[in-house]
């Protein structure tokens, strides 16, 4: 039996009583057994990519959060701890500052819940028959018992799409990821490995944060895209598939969707019978995509047999999108050298990207923390 995804409009953050509703909604679908209790230690996963006032889209918007905690509350939950890491340098300073910058710590002095900021880390076994043996992951993810997965409807120039499933990658603690995109630099076998790391952490329940979602350069360098939505359900996967019908993004180009239907963990397009709530609700509403998603961006070489084998890699390579340093804007904070998983930019007052060694993971575009790495392609393929 599928799991059911809830799907409720909100029209604003301002608007408590229709935020707490749709939240409320996506709690009480939960059958008996998956409804968290007084005993429960909850940890909340918000999307904080990086230090963004939540009026700029990029990360969980504080007023979704207060909602969830008052469902919880009304549950009887009172151990609840929230909890993320982005990439670069995870310590307990960098945690404070984005905690202070993405509105959680006014947020968690007014509800009363703990902020985790001591930055350890765990290695736990990963799910089995994957591509992944164990993930390190940081602490309270591997402690708490009752994992509420809080993501961001957004564009992605690497995978297409950040939503429930990758943002869970957010559960590896801060250079470890640069370690991942290194081990799978093709957005295949990312894909496999994103798939892995959800069956490893099981969310309990996942909250998509739709009211104002993200288009064009996500995670962080793309345009507001107000969409007046809540969806929820306890399958991740599913969630997922019905923002893709929303945002207009076939599933197949989602690296961790593709790979969760090879591996049957979900169909190829969301049925239509796991809908709660007004079908029109999922009518698409298409997302101005990433420059990044077209050619060059769906890995097809890696399955060519045959002479084109030897053609189309070098191809497909020479045609991608890649990572561009705008050197006016550049402060040379040293944000993207820190994160890059092959350590291909130099720093000489402004960064300096060596191409020939860029894997195309975006991680530059997601840290920069003003938006000076652009995302450029050739000419020719902007306009096929």
């Amino acid at each position: 039996m599928l799991s059911p995804v809830i799907v409720r409009p909100v029209a604003s953050y301002e608007d408590a009583a229709a935020l707490d509703a749709a939240v409320e909604a996506v709690f009480a679908a939960l059958p008996a057994e998956k409804q968290p209790t007084p005993a429960s230690r909850v940890l909340l996963k918000p999307n904080l990519l990086a230090r963004h006032a939540p009026d700029k889209a990029v990360t969980t918007h504080p007023a979704l959060l207060r909602a969830v905690v008052a469902a919880l509350r009304r549950r009887g939950v009172t151990d609840i701890l929230l909890a993320d890491s982005p990439g670069g340098l995870y310590t307990p300073a960098r945690m404070r500052a984005l905690y202070e910058g993405t509105g959680m710590t006014t947020l968690a002095k007014e509800l009363g819940i703990a902020l985790y900021d001591a930055c350890k880390s765990v290695t736990v076994p990963a799910a089995p028959d994957g591509l992944v043996r164990e993930f390190e992951l940081i602490e309270p993810v591997a402690q708490r018992d009752y994992l509420i997965d809080l993501p961001k409807m957004k564009t992605h120039v690497m995978t297409g799409a950040s939503l429930s499933v990758k943002n869970l990658f957010g559960c590896i603690p801060g250079l470890k990821k640069a370690e991942w995109h290194t081990r799978f630099p093709d957005k295949e076998r990312f894909g496999e490995m994103l798939t892995d790391l959800c069956r490893t952490v099981q969310p309990a329940l996942t909250i998509l944060d739709g009211v104002v979602g993200m288009e064009g350069d996500g995670p962080s360098g793309g345009s507001p895209r107000p969409l007046g939505l809540v969806l929820g359900g306890a399958d991740p996967f599913l969630v997922d598939l019905a923002a893709c019908r929303i945002m207009g993004i076939e599933p197949e180009r989602v690296p961790y969707l593709a790979a969760g239907i090879r591996r049957g963990l979900c169909p190829a397009e969301f049925p239509a019978q796991a809908l709660d709530g007004d079908e029109t609700l999922l009518r698409p509403a298409p997302f101005r995509l990433p420059a990044s998603y077209g050619a060059g961006d769906t890995d097809f070489a890696r399955h060519a047999r045959g002479p084109v084998a030897w053609v189309l890699p070098r191809l497909e390579r020479w045609a991608a999108p890649r990572p561009v340093v705008e050197t006016v804007k550049c402060i040379g904070c040293g944000r993207c050298a820190e994160i890059c998983p092959r350590h291909t930019i130099e720093l000489n007052k402004t960064a300096r990207i060596r191409p020939a060694d860029c894997i195309r993971c975006f991680c530059c575009h997601e840290m920069c923390p003003v938006q000076a790495i652009q995302v450029k392609r050739l000419p020719l393929f902007r306009h096929l």
